[in-house]
């Protein structure tokens, strides 16, 4: 089923509710049904012009990790006892104290290459270009200069000043972190290959569950407004997409959505919060349009509105549904109607 496809099914859906909830059905199928003058009435105008279509969904606000949302982890490699662990909540930076093992720290360093040897003059290779990198050096050979420059890091964090990387005396991830859970034991043992604690980025974003089904009506760079906790909302964007759905029970499955927000500071201390998300989705440009209340059910099937004229007279107008435009309450329609019009609507 197409996009357009699901946002007509969707429409029509909407619309049946409308009518079984209240709208007055016309009493014959027919294209028009002759005019008569009534009391003045409510009326919008028909309009035209652009509709977008809306996918709303529960959210969590949470800090941003890789792309599948998993956090990122952090693998111990030195030998010992966990004599300092950093607490939930905490930001590290690169080149910063994450732990240490038996009093002697264990440096985050920026890089997507984890640890797996000891790094001194005269190594060459992706790890050395990714140390390289976090000490502002150029290339991927350990120079004189990387030496030096890792030299002056030991010895402002208080490491012991070799000029060399001991395997274990730091930690790659690829950027600097909040720490969300530690899983390493303040003085229980260190062991090789361990992990020690998960940590996210210091950003906060929006992650959904969206269902399969609907994958195909969400884009990346869509729009997205979010109603926080306290009545306050924030807009942001689409930014990843899942590929691989998971079960989610109930035969149904999801993939994951990850929204950046336009302005995190705006969200601060709501780490986990519960979410309302609402995707404005790709629409129609160039529609007719009329508010949702205005249709009126057929009783030979169908939809119709009411056309109130400039004399006076009110009549019904087939009409053939299209988009429906949630967030301004406006369906497309297709009939013998032009922008300007003026169809009846409920009272309020």
């Amino acid at each position: 089923m197409t996009r357009r496809t699901r946002a007509l099914a969707g429409a029509a859906a909407l619309a049946v509710a409308l009518v079984l909830g209240g709208v007055v059905a016309a009493s014959a199928p027919r294209k028009a049904a002759p005019a008569v003058h009534e009391p003045p009435a409510n009326t919008a105008a028909v309009e035209r012009g652009k509709l977008s279509a809306m996918v709303s969904q529960d959210g969590t606000l949470s800090y941003r990790a890789r792309p599948d949302g998993s956090p990122y982890a952090a693998i111990n490699q030195a030998a010992g006892t966990y004599t300092a662990l950093p607490g939930v909540g905490e930001e590290v930076g690169c080149g910063d104290v994450l732990y240490r093992v038996d009093e002697h720290p264990v440096l985050l360093l920026c890089g997507t290459v984890p640890a797996y040897r000891a790094l001194s003059a005269g190594d060459a290779g992706r790890d050395v270009r990714q140390l390289n990198r976090s000490l502002h050096v150029r290339g991927d050979a350990f120079t004189a200069q990387t030496e030096q420059a890792l030299a002056a890091l030991q010895r402002r964090k208080g490491v012991a000043v070799t000029g060399a990387l001991a395997f274990g005396a730091a930690v790659y991830l690829p950027r600097p972190v909040r720490i969300s859970k530690v899983t390493g034991t303040l003085g229980g043992p260190a062991r090789p290959g361990a992990e020690v604690v998960q940590a996210t980025s210091d950003t906060l974003e929006v992650q959904m569950d969206l269902s399969a089904s609907r994958q195909d009506q969400v884009q990346t760079g869509d729009r997205a407004r979010i109603a926080l906790p306290g009545l306050r909302s924030v807009t942001g964007t689409v930014q990843r997409i899942g590929r691989v759905a998971t079960s989610a029970g109930n035969g149904t499955a999801t993939v994951p959505v990850a929204i950046g927000l336009d302005d995190p500071r705006r969200t601060r201390g709501l780490d986990r919060a519960p979410v309302q998300v609402e995707i404005a989705t790709k629409g129609v440009e160039d529609a007719l349009s009329v508010p949702a209340t205005a249709l009126v059910g057929r009783s030979g099937g169908g939809f119709a509105v009411e056309v109130a004229r400039d004399d006076g007279r009110r009549e019904l107008v087939a009409v053939r549904l299209g988009l429906f435009d949630t967030g301004r309450g406006r369906v497309e329609v297709e009939g013998d109607l032009a922008a300007g019009d003026r169809v009846v609507v409920p009272s309020l």
